[in-house]
């Protein structure tokens, strides 16, 4: 058992607060300031694509490098310098040219923290070789209030100040984080010998990992509607940015409140039943959006689902992987949680939600995430079955 320090835990909630503020900074309003200096919508859409696309090849690779080196600690340090750099391009280096290519490489830069991360604080929070969801929750739950606090406040300032300082802030953000990396703690390295490190291609034929990543994949998929076009929806249906702004403070809220509770409730099933009862719950949520998207009281009551079809999902996702993933495997297992779950999903969901909005409107998009999300049920099914049938617990 490895039992980690109420400092070394802080360490890591300072991370996950800093690297979710600098998103929540980001993703928002970098459309804007993109808009603000001149560049058209397709351009604004292509670099959210390529954006889009470092999500699929970054995260493996750090993993990889985690992995190999067994400092993941030191590896997460590394992303957040080499995110300020590029984030200092953004800011020194006004070329219309240049700067799709920096936006480029902060994600390519900073898609090594959360794998990283997550790799290195479950070797902290390893309780007779599973992963404590107690503490995990409570050091996961900063990253929610990181993220809601930055969008808050970086509204308010772009508000009063212009939009124009948003890559000086995004600059002073990535520095925040790379700040907070300083104090994460040194873990014995993961191989401490010359050994190797195991492939991972063994892992990935057993059929339990197989549909356990499908049916993550699916999930995912069915909330790029929420993650893409809940904002775009809700102005069709009539709100105003009010609601909107409420919806998504909802969602998040409740999230937290997941997070902190995780510890008592998240026993109660086993992850793979929790993200069962995930997949159910966001097909109910988004039948409920797209079913009643001009009552205001039922598409709050649809964001509350979020505990459940978010939170438990990724805390369930984290101990599944953990457990198919031990040791010198858990980088890259971390990573292809990463890629297979949100890259791949990411880039696909946004094109075909997008598709489909078009010609059917958005209400069929919230329809077709539904569907998505049963689909996304049946292979967790499938994955439960499959790991009922192997020799050993593992």
């Amino acid at each position: 058992m490895v039992s980690a320090a109420p400092a070394s835990l802080g360490a890591f909630s300072a991370v996950w607060f800093c690297y979710f503020a600098a998103i929540g900074l980001y993703n928002p309003y970098a459309p804007l300031w993109f808009k603000e200096l001149g560049y058209s919508t397709l351009a604004i859409g292509a670099i959210a694509s390529a954006i889009s696309w470092t999500r699929v090849v970054a995260p493996y690779g750090w993993g990889w490098f985690g992995d190999r080196s067994g400092q993941r600690s030191r590896g997460v340090r590394w992303a957040a310098g080499l995110s300020v750099a590029a984030a200092g391009g953004l800011w020194l280096w006004p070329d219309p040219a240049a700067l799709p290519v920096f936006a480029v490489l902060l994600f390519l830069a900073n898609g090594g923290v959360v794998p990283l991360s997550e790799a290195a604080l479950s070797q902290q929070l390893q309780r007779g070789g599973l992963l404590d969801y107690a503490r995990y929750g409570r050091v996961r739950l900063w990253g929610s209030l990181g993220f809601v606090v930055s969008v808050a406040a970086a509204g308010a300032v772009f508000e009063r100040w212009g939009i124009r300082h948003f890559a000086m802030l995004v600059l002073a953000a990535f520095v925040l984080l790379w700040w907070a990396t300083l104090r994460l703690p040194e873990a014995a390295a993961v191989n401490a010998d010359d050994t190797p490190a195991p492939p991972v291609r063994s892992v990935l034929r057993r059929p339990a990992v197989a549909w356990f990543f499908g049916g993550v994949s699916l999930t995912v998929l069915a909330h790029t509607a929420l993650y893409a076009f809940f904002s775009l929806y809700l102005n069709e249906q009539g709100h105003g940015s009010g609601v909107v702004g409420l919806a998504w403070g909802v969602a998040v809220g409740v999230e937290i409140v997941f997070f902190w509770a995780q510890g008592r409730i998240f026993d109660r099933l086993s992850p793979i039943g929790w993200l069962q009862l995930a997949a159910v719950v966001a097909a109910l949520r988004f039948a409920l959006t797209a079913a009643f998207g001009g009552s205001l009281a039922l598409l709050l009551l649809a964001q509350t689902l979020h505990a459940v079809s978010f939170a438990a999902q990724h805390a369930a996702c984290i101990a599944m992987v953990h457990r198919f993933f031990p040791g010198r495997l858990r980088g890259r297992g971390q990573a292809l949680y990463s890629v297979l779950g949100y890259g791949l999903p990411g880039v696909l969901g946004g094109v075909a939600g997008g598709w489909i909005g078009e010609r059917f409107g958005f209400t069929a998009v919230f329809w077709a995430a539904a569907g998505v999300a049963m689909l996304a049920w049946a292979a967790l099914r499938r994955a439960e079955r499959a790991l009922a049938q192997e020799p050993t617990a593992s």
